[in-house]
């Protein structure tokens, strides 16, 4: 299994966040705050430049208020 920003899974895990913030008309610094964390982080799992960990992820998904294994089984869905 590759290690890779790349792959297609970790793309559709981009796309799928961004889309749920954006639904939730939620700007990436309105996330970062609700995260306490700078907008950057924000901007760089949704550009790619970086991975969420299962914990951050947990926190990524609370933040959207949304289910996490929600968002899963939407990923894996896809």
């Amino acid at each position: 299994m590759p290690k890779s920003l790349r792959t297609p899974r970790q793309k559709q895990l981009q796309q799928l966040l961004i889309r749920v913030r954006k639904a939730k008309t939620l700007t990436q610094a309105e996330v970062a705050q609700r995260l306490g964390r700078p907008q950057s982080f924000v901007a760089k799992y949704e550009g790619g430049e970086r991975r969420l960990d299962v914990v951050e992820f947990i926190e990524v998904a609370q933040a959207l208020e949304t289910d996490p294994c929600a968002l899963l089984a939407d990923l894996l869905r896809r």
